[in-house]
């Protein structure tokens, strides 16, 4: 299949050692398929700008609580960046140029500002991909605290992870040592696609989740559930072939799954079709 340009500069993106993938280039080509005329480059510049700022409000003692600090006056008193709450679903909240440009996001995309941001003064950052509440977390030594720059950078302790772990849920979760773990750069992307895929599952828009789920694919080729789920939307799209092809080799992959009797009956409905 011909992929949109978007597509396939995504695609060269992400097919390079993990820790080479630009994660502000990756994501501005996801966004970059929903807004063909996005100029990348004019978005990066943005983050370098930002960065140019931070730099001259540093102070001279660049201690890493100070950096935060700083950082987090610059990003969030000076620019407004913050969590968009009221319309936590608006599929702009995951789109790094509308983050950038309307200064609201999610947790996932402003902690990708953040991260970028850092980066360009030097000051090692890693996404932690906590259920449910993306976080960021410094990579210097004997600093073993967490940022959540959804709620204005605020640091936090393990223990106010777990407060907003059962916040998140409604109720009391066990917080696993693994959620507070960095998590590489394809896994922020899938997350980010991921949010994406969701939010247009519930707005009924499946031509744009299939895109979504096309991309998860390709930073996991291997991934059961993608391919299962990319086989029921090609299902309701009516391209059953392609369906088809896409759930068996599911079953081929997890023959004991829960949903297993489930897909076999939708493959039936397709072969009897």
């Amino acid at each position: 299949m011909d992929f949109p340009p978007a597509r396939q500069r995504f695609y060269q993106e992400i097919h390079q050692p993990d820790e080479a993938i630009d994660l502000a280039r990756a994501a501005l080509y996801i966004a970059q398929e929903e807004y063909p005329l996005l100029d990348p480059e004019e978005y990066l510049n943005a983050l370098d700008v930002m960065a140019t700022e931070v730099e001259e409000r540093l102070p001279p003692e660049r201690y890493p609580l100070r950096i935060v600090q700083t950082l987090n006056r610059y990003l969030y008193q000076d620019l407004g960046f913050a969590g968009n709450a009221a319309q936590y679903y608006d599929p702009r909240n995951s789109y790094l140029n509308d983050v950038i440009e309307r200064r609201r996001g999610i947790p996932i995309t402003l902690s990708l500002v953040y991260l970028e941001v850092a980066k360009r003064i030097g000051f090692p950052i890693a996404g932690v991909g906590m259920p449910g509440h993306f976080l960021i977390r410094p990579t210097v030594a004997d600093m073993d605290i967490l940022i959540d720059p959804f709620h204005q950078g605020a640091v936090m302790f393990a223990e106010d992870c777990q407060e907003r772990l059962s916040q998140v849920y409604g109720r009391p979760v066990e917080l696993r040592p693994e959620f507070l773990q960095p998590v590489s750069n394809r896994q922020f992307l899938a997350r980010m696609l991921t949010n994406l895929k969701m939010i247009y599952l519930n707005q009924e828009d499946l031509p744009r989740s299939l895109s979504m789920v096309e991309r998860i694919l390709m930073l996991f080729p291997d991934a059961p559930q993608e391919q299962r789920d990319r086989g029921i939307l090609y299902y309701h799209l009516g391209r059953w072939p392609e369906a088809s092809l896409d759930l068996e080799a599911y079953l081929d992959q997890v023959p004991t799954a829960r949903d297993a009797e489930l897909i076999r009956n939708l493959m039936a409905q397709i072969s009897g079709s």
